[in-house]
Formats: structure tokens, sequence, C-alpha cells
């Protein structure tokens, strides 16, 4: 496993090597920052595969995160662009003493951490709560929905704090560097390649161990689990910690990629599009969920800017038919077929989880 280990991450280090030096210099900066941006969402989508696919609890709350991990990367941008100065929105609602809130924001070292180790504490005494009265299922996804549905509600009602509705925008440097230029442009696409491809190994490398073992073993049968002296509680809470710390730090590489965060960008929504690039990549498969989250968003991006009255309704109709086709997703189907060509005839069929389902023993 180690030598199979090592030569998927020379893999992967190549290819982000191709990225990182090859592809700046063969698309412009406006493709630059939008594949950015695009890396980013894979990102949330590895963590939210950890959770799903591997663990079978169906979070509908991982744009939450992504959400919160922007707004608090927002929030020092907004500061380092108004300097000494307020941000310009709070004047408009007559606010004349910078918050207590915001306080902390003035560091990126503290913004960086609020959005990674703070919401990988709330995750975890959310996560502890939920898993020890034994919901699962359908209950858990509909609790992390409701909780997503509050905090955007709370966020809206809070003008005078973070603009309410509007969001943080007014975002124009970065540690020194104006946002707006190709340089800077490039720089924040690098930081997501290689984010990217750490998350990726550090992922893979989870899912290989024995704690990846107990994450499956826990989707196919708990109270077997539990039986064999396991804490199921436990390993279910940490594994939704890590997701929600991966989520956070996506959401602070998108947020000086894009610059606005509002809270429609971490409603239902966007939470249920998380899902969508998991589910067409393929659950299950880490692989898979980075390209569910670049061949959705690439196609999106297309389909709107060449049919923008009704880009909607054609992505809804691939939706639907890439989940009756392909109800494994893209690289579970692709496995079973090279399966299946590779079978001998009057072989017993044998059936196949997504590529990186790793096998219980």
């Amino acid at each position: 496993m180690l030598k199979h280990l090592n030569l998927h991450t020379l893999g992967v280090i190549v290819v982000a090597l191709i990225m990182i030096f090859v592809l700046p210099a063969a698309i412009s900066p406006f493709q630059i920052n939008l594949l950015g941006r695009f890396l980013t969402y894979a990102i949330v989508a590895v963590g939210l595969d950890l959770i799903w696919g591997y663990t079978g609890m169906l979070s509908l709350g991982q744009g939450l995160f992504f959400g919160l991990g922007a707004y608090c990367f927002a929030m020092y941008l907004n500061l380092e662009a108004a300097g000494t100065r307020m941000p310009e929105f709070m004047g408009l609602y007559g606010v004349t003493t910078l918050p207590a809130l915001w306080q902390p924001f003035y560091s990126p070292v503290v913004a960086i951490l609020l959005a990674a180790v703070f919401l990988m504490i709330i995750a975890g005494l959310l996560g502890y709560v939920i898993f020890r009265s034994r919901i699962q299922g359908v209950y858990f996804s509909i609790i992390t929905q409701a909780l997503t549905a509050i905090v955007a509600l709370l966020l809206i009602g809070q003008q005078r704090l973070i603009n309410g509705t509007n969001g943080i925008t007014e975002m124009r440097t970065m540690f020194g560097a104006p946002l707006a230029t190709p340089d800077t442009k490039v720089a924040l696409y690098i930081a997501s390649v290689i984010v990217l491809a750490v998350v990726y190994l550090g992922a893979r490398l989870l899912i290989k161990s024995r704690f990846g073992r107990l994450l499956v073993a826990i989707r196919d049968d708990e109270n077997r689990v539990r039986f064999m002296g396991y804490n199921p509680v436990l390993i279910k809470t940490l594994v939704f910690m890590l997701s929600a710390g991966i989520a956070g730090i996506a959401g602070v590489l998108f947020v000086p990629q894009v610059g606005i965060i509002s809270p429609k960008q971490l409603d239902i929504t966007a939470s249920i599009e998380i899902v969508i690039w998991v589910a067409v990549g393929g659950r299950g498969s880490l692989i898979g969920a980075i390209l569910g989250a670049l061949l959705v968003n690439t196609g999106k991006s297309a389909i709107s800017t060449a049919r923008p009255d009704i880009w909607q309704l054609i992505m809804g109709a691939l939706f639907v038919g890439v989940v009756l086709l392909f109800p494994k997703g893209l690289v579970g189907s692709i496995s079973d077929g090279i399966a299946r060509l590779r079978s001998k005839p009057g072989d017993a069929p044998v059936a196949l989880e997504a590529v990186e389902t790793p096998t219980v023993v």
C-alpha cells in the first residue's frame, strides 16, 4: 500500500506542478481566477465526500462552514482596505466605533485560525450532541439544513455588523498586494492548487488508514462497529470536525478571488450544490469529488454565458440525466465499465464501489 501511495503521491505532485507552471502561461488571468475559484469548490467537495461518501452522513451544512470561513477572512480584508478608518458600510448605518467582534480580524493569522480551528470546534460540539443522541440518516441532514437556514437568516439581519444581505465587499488588497493585479490572481490560484493537493493527499492517507476503514464500517453497519468496542460518536465527530475545517480553509481561499461574501453564498442552496458536485463525480471517491466540482462549475459557467436565459433549466436537466444514467457518479461508472471490460466471460460479476473506497477487514 505504501508503494502505491507513493506512486499516487508522485502523480498528484506532477499534476500540481503542471497546473502551477504551465496553466498560468497558457490561459488568461480571468480564466486563472475562475479556475482558482473552482479549485476552492473542489476542496470543500473533498471534505463533504469524507463524511458522506465514506461515512454515510449526508450533511447539508457544508455551505455554512464554507461561507463562515469566507466571512472570517473577508473581515480581515475589509479592515486592511479601510486602514485606520472603519469599514465604509458601517458609516451608512451610523456605527461610530468598530464593534468588538471585528477587533481580532486585524490579524490575518487570527482570521485564518478562526476560519479553520474555530469552525472545527463548533462542528465538534454540534456533532457530539447530534451523534451522542444517535441521530443519523435523513434526520442528520435535516438538522444541518435547518442550522444553515437559521445562520443565513441571522446574517441577513445584521446590517450594522456585517452589512446584512449586501455582504462584505471593499476588498482591495491582501497582505499589501492589490487583489486586482494578474500577479495576485496567479498567486491565489497557486495557493488553491497547493491546498487542494495537500487536502487530497491527506484525505487519501486518512481513508487508507485504520481510521478510514472505520469510517466505511460505520457507513455500512454502525451497530457492528459499536459492538466491536469502537466509539462511533467520537469517530463521526472527528470526521465532521475535519470536514468543517476543510470547508473553512476553502472559504478563506475563495473570498479574495471573488471579492464579496454574502448570506446568499452560505444558504441551503449553496450546500445542495456541493452535494450535487460530489454526486455527479461519484461519492466515495476523492477524485470523483474533485472532478465533479470542476466539471459542474465549468459547465455552469459555459452554459450561463452561452444561454443566460435558460441556463438553469439546462443545468437541471443535465443533473437529472447524470444521476439517472450514472447512479454511482462519473468515476464510479467508469470504474465499473473498466471492471466489466477486464472480466473474462463466465466470471461472476463483482460489485465495485468507487475506485478509492477502502475495504473493511
